[in-house]
């Protein structure tokens, strides 16, 4: 069984929060238990040879804007239409069309036809939430943003990516349509109620060989550790391939380590149709060395917490669309030496789309290879899903912000594990809370109740490497953690859950305790000087924790509040709480949706 990044196919409004998003998705520590060409695309598939021009033309029926207004602001709603999100700014409607075209197709022109009518308005328009963390108050909304003539300046853009649909390689083309403007300056809005999108392109078509479904790549002393699992792999129908990552360092080109592994990675793709990739290891013991080496997204979000995280997001984003070709994506369209960089000055253009599933096993040294090795095996050989045990969902929460300074009063945690057990049909849910839950949140009730076994375990709350932890109702200046000791008392070995956690860092898989030679004495307040992070210390535990875990490897955010106050980002509220709508709280429960 593997699992597979599943926002493969989302795109959020706007960059900055995309890039947070996708650092919790697939990268930002997801330790799966489950489961050369270098300019542009050639090797062992085949290329339909007739290519025909076309024009593909969808009509769109927008209908008039509706203005909600309360005693400050106004909001615009648009039947169908969600709102663009960039936090600070105005929360205007967007509608998002897109389309899927062969892998190798040329987009040859996009372009959006409509005519405008403009409309004046009483009201300011309300401002669009701003990403929070632990200890960060929201700036005044009129603050945020300077903006002159009309907002957004533009009535459209587009992207081009290049990634996975339903498991096969495809071109996206996304546009992101505003039929609204807000000039603030006149107070009045431009809209538009019919528009023409027109997308030219020339059709062709890629094939790629299937010669192999999943690539291990792991050091070349752990083979021998890892034949077994090849051969369960195989057993169950899934044609296994091993690469030692010497090999591959010594064999292919590329700037550093990571880029050389990306691009056996794509060779791997193109010669042998590889669908899934493991990358099987992680730091060597407490060194600052790495078994299979790691790339950091450098996005600037004016935290002083982190200039850079680490993105397994780089060993999947393999192709990106550039001049009517398909070609590698090194993350550094700039070239300046800088991978994923997203400040004031310097922004790389990314694709972002994956094209292979990926997933890490950070493990430090044999014994734990072998260890999860064995727990693999055992998992996948159990029937799991088929259990009785496997059909219980536990879900922990408690309060994770105060908010009653804007107008409500959620406690956000037990609200996003709400949301999450509405999309488990078939589980029973066991509310493990700091108010009225089935069990009160205590560790030693915890333990207990995950020492029994459960298929799935969502906690959501605020975190480190070292621990995660979250408030009683309204009482922040109390915290009740699940340490890492708590994790070492778990007993339920043979039945294990998949691990998904909510809060900062807590699977940041670059931890030692020697973290305080780079950090200094920050790297005790931090969490980073510990031997082994949160969530990997789940899945590496030799009595039971869990199979896999997914969780941030950096800082995680989220939103709240849903009322009518200058600070609230919504200010218009719509009955739905906000820490649900948007950034982790939204990312985090619709895992569980598409499972």
């Amino acid at each position: 069984m593997f699992l597979h990044p599943i926002l493969k196919n989302i795109k959020i409004a706007f960059h900055y929060n995309f890039m947070k998003v996708l650092k919790l998705v697939v990268t930002l520590g997801i330790f799966l238990m489950l489961a050369t060409s270098q300019n542009g695309i050639k090797m062992n598939f085949s290329e339909m040879q007739e290519k025909k021009e076309i024009e593909k033309i969808v009509s769109i029926d927008i209908g008039e804007p509706v203005i909600v207004e309360n005693a400050e602001y106004a909001k615009i709603l648009i039947k169908n239409a969600s709102h663009y999100i960039i936090g600070g700014a105005p929360s205007l409607p967007v509608i998002t069309k897109t389309f899927v075209f062969p892998f190798g197709s040329k987009i040859k022109e996009v372009k959006l036809e409509m005519k405008s009518e403009k409309m004046k308005i009483d009201k300011e328009i309300a401002i669009s939430p701003i990403p929070v963390s632990y200890g960060m108050k929201y700036p005044k909304a009129k603050s945020m943003l300077s903006i002159h003539g009309f907002y957004p300046e533009k009535w459209y853009f587009y992207n081009i990516g290049v990634g996975l649909r339903d498991g096969k390689h495809v071109i996206f083309v996304t546009l992101k349509i505003f039929p609204c403007r807000y000039n603030p300056n006149e107070q009045e809005i431009e809209y538009i109620e019919n528009a023409r999108i027109k997308i030219r392109y020339e059709l062709s078509a890629t094939t790629f060989n299937n010669a192999y479904d999943l690539l291990i790549i792991a050091p070349a002393k752990w083979e021998q550790i890892l034949q077994p699992l090849v051969q369960h792999k195989e057993s169950h129908g899934i044609k296994t391939k091993l690469m030692s990552v010497e090999n591959i360092v010594s064999g292919y080109n590329g700037r550093d380590d990571a880029e050389k592994v990306k691009y056996a990675i794509k060779d791997e793709i193109e010669k042998d149709g590889i669908k899934y990739v493991l990358l099987f290891g992680g730091m060597k013991r407490q060194s600052m060395r790495w078994w299979i080496p790691v790339r950091y997204s450098h996005l600037d979000d004016n935290s002083s917490w982190e200039a850079s995280y680490l993105s397994d997001l780089y060993f999947a984003d393999v192709y990106k669309y550039e001049d009517d070709k398909i070609v590698f994506d090194d993350w550094d369209s700039n070239g300046n030496g800088i991978f994923a960089e997203w400040n004031k000055n310097n922004k790389d253009v990314l694709d972002l789309y994956p094209d292979v599933y990926v997933g890490r096993l950070a493990c430090r040294n044999a014994r734990e290879a072998k260890l999860i090795v064995e727990k693999i095996i055992e998992y996948e050989n159990s029937n799991a899903k088929n259990q009785e045990w496997f059909k219980k969902f536990v879900t922990i929460g408690g309060d994770s912000f105060p908010d009653k300074e804007v107008g409500t009063d959620y406690i956000e945690g037990q609200v996003e594990n709400e949301q999450a057990i509405k999309y488990m049909d078939g589980f029973n849910a066991v509310r493990i809370w700091v108010e009225n839950g089935d069990i009160e949140f205590t560790p030693e009730n915890a333990v207990d109740v995950l020492s029994q076994g459960e298929g799935f375990v969502y906690f959501s709350g605020h975190g480190n490497p070292a621990s995660w932890a979250t408030h009683p109702h309204n009482d922040f200046s109390t915290w009740i953690d699940f340490s890492l000791a708590d994790i070492k008392s778990l007993k339920n070995d043979g039945k294990l859950p998949v691990l998904v956690v909510g809060g900062c860092h807590n699977c940041q898989f670059n931890v030692s305790i020697f973290k305080f030679l780079e950090e200094g004495i920050w790297a005790y307040y931090l969490g980073d000087m510990t031997p082994e992070c949160w969530g990997w210390q789940f899945v590496r535990n030799p009595n039971g924790g869990a199979i896999a875990s997914i969780g941030n490897t950096g800082l995680g955010y989220g939103t709240i509040g849903d009322g009518p106050v200058d600070e609230i980002p919504d200010s218009v509220p719509d009955g739905i709480p906000d820490c649900i709508q948007y950034l982790d709280g939204w990312l985090e429960p619709h895992f569980f949706e598409v499972y």
